[in-house]
């Protein structure tokens, strides 16, 4: 594995594109933030974390949408990746589909969504985004 992060976000991708309403994906911290920022802008029902013999998985519940695709997480893209990072200050964080986007970044605050890292008035890098 060279990009963990990459690898979470294709088994959010592959499990939404197939349809499955769970999923399980390793633990890891920043992946916990993530779907923490997803469960609250409405991308995931909800998730835990079970630990089996020293091994720690996230059981995550897809949310179907009410929507053509029957998906609520129509694209996830890793946007700073391992050979170049994308960082952002607080006035630069894009905007996706007119806002319908979700960026998350990186900041020195942890984890935080677009919007909420431009309340705060932070920068970071700029790990994804999902609609």
């Amino acid at each position: 594995m060279t990009d963990p992060l990459a690898d979470f976000l294709t088994i959010l991708r592959n499990g939404s594109v197939a349809g499955l309403k769970r999923v399980r994906a390793p633990h890891s911290r920043m992946r916990g933030d993530i779907l923490s920022i997803l469960k609250k802008e409405g991308f995931i029902e909800d998730f835990e974390l079970k630990k089996d013999a020293g091994h720690a998985d996230f059981h995550i519940t897809l949310k179907a949408a009410r929507t053509r695709q029957g998906r609520a997480i129509t694209c996830i893209k890793r946007l700073s990746k391992p050979g170049l990072r994308r960082y952002v200050g607080s006035r630069e964080i894009p905007k996706y589909l007119g806002g319908l986007g979700v960026p998350i970044l990186s900041t020195p605050r942890g984890v935080l969504s677009g919007d909420e890292a431009k309340k705060q008035n932070v920068g970071g890098e700029l790990l994804l985004v999902v609609w």
